[in-house]
């Protein structure tokens, strides 16, 4: 009875969802939550907090240091800016650490060639323990969010039950529509009822939000990424024909830039993430991120692949006994990425295979964006790319 009460309830409240013609490629930027999580002290630590200095120093990095313009354009807030409600129940940012508003910062990043994205929690409380967005506030803060002109908006679902999810996320898209503002809408929804169906009706999800976090929290280290792409290869065949144009499945931030991955490791993320069509945002400090890291993240080839205007999401389409899987993703005028993944973790692995074993039989030219791959094949596959074979993981 209860599912079919929140079946019911999502149905009811699709009517009032209109498309919004948003996201038509993954969104790339920058969001906060990874490396400043909920860092509110400012006296102690004024270059970290999350406040309105943290995010005109990563605007003005994205301007200035080429991220820009290559699509890194959306400056993302998550949990720990809000102040309250004020006496008309409107959310309010934090006075200290936000005194000039977020319509200041929305200007900031707009003047800056930007966008700006903010953070809601659907329920009494954000996951972090400040205010919420319940069933009876939902089109005030949608409206507020426009009125700042915010860009996006990533609604969470901590403290809320599943009847009111299934209300509150299409009641927010329709609200977020009605204000006649584009506001890109990021999900959380599916990663509380646990990413699948019949629980999750991601036919529901493609009309109302434009990206939609699956799973669990991405956290800095690599047994975090590989439990993220294990989840999503096993459900592979569920979550692939729901990606597209203006709706993508999202599995968390780009760690790159952090603490927890190594070199081989940050590259392998990128490229998993890229042929996973993937929205790439990273979630480091661009003010001291290093020339390695940042030549990881700007790599012109990974994020025309991720860009690509086809937008059909990757898949593994082979898993060898010598733990080296190969993931495929269809790009446009007849191109495929590849992506040959090693597990290995004692040694760089020579492996080789042919195209005509990936089912690729036409003759036509590729091009290998990492060594050691070599050209060395009876079939040639257009613009197909491969990443090199080495261990990633120490």
């Amino acid at each position: 009875m209860l599912l079919k009460t929140v079946l019911l309830l999502a149905l009811v409240a699709q009517v009032l969802v209109l498309e919004n013609g948003l996201l038509r490629k993954p969104p790339m930027g920058w969001l906060a939550w990874e490396r400043f999580r909920c860092n509110t002290d400012c006296n102690e630590d004024p270059k970290n907090c999350i406040s309105e200095r943290l995010f005109m120093e990563m605007a003005d990095r994205l301007a200035q240091d080429g991220w820009r313009e290559l699509g890194y354009e959306y400056l993302n807030i998550d949990d720990c800016w809000i102040g309250g409600r004020d006496a008309k129940g409107n959310l309010v940012p934090d006075p200290k650490r936000f005194p000039n508003g977020m319509a200041f910062l929305a200007d900031y990043a707009h003047s800056l060639g930007l966008k700006l994205g903010i953070y809601a929690d659907m329920g009494n409380f954000t996951c972090m323990g400040y205010p919420g967005t319940t069933l009876d506030k939902v089109v005030q803060d949608a409206q507020t969010f426009a009125k700042w002109k915010v860009d996006m908006l990533k609604l969470d679902g901590c403290f809320s039950t599943p009847e009111e999810r299934a209300e509150g996320y299409p009641k927010m898209a329709a609200a977020l529509n009605a204000t006649g503002r584009p506001i890109a809408f990021s999900c959380s929804w599916p990663a509380y009822e646990g990413g699948l169906p019949p629980k999750v009706n991601y036919t529901l999800l493609v009309d109302i939000c434009n990206l939609w976090r699956n799973y669990d929290d991405i956290q800095d280290s690599w047994s975090s990424v590989l439990s993220i792409l294990d989840w999503f290869v096993t459900h592979q065949d569920i979550l692939q024909p729901v990606a597209g144009p203006g709706h993508w499945n999202d599995p968390d931030m780009l760690l790159i830039g952090n603490f927890g991955l190594s070199f081989e490791q940050a590259r392998a993320q990128m490229a998993l993430w890229t042929v996973l069509a993937a929205p790439l945002f990273m979630s480091t400090d661009l003010r001291t991120i290093s020339a390695q890291n940042m030549d990881i993240l700007q790599n012109p080839l990974m994020i025309k692949i991720n860009q690509d205007p086809l937008g059909i999401q990757g898949r593994r389409i082979l898993k060898e006994k010598s733990y080296i899987e190969v993931y495929m993703r269809p790009l446009a005028s007849e191109a495929s990425a590849i992506v040959f993944f090693s597990r290995r973790t004692d040694m760089p692995y020579p492996y080789r295979t042919s195209l005509a074993r990936l089912n690729f039989t036409s003759s036509k030219v590729y091009e290998c964006c990492a060594p050691p791959c070599r050209p060395r094949t009876s079939t040639r596959v257009t613009s197909s790319v491969a990443s090199g074979i080495k261990p990633t993981s120490h």
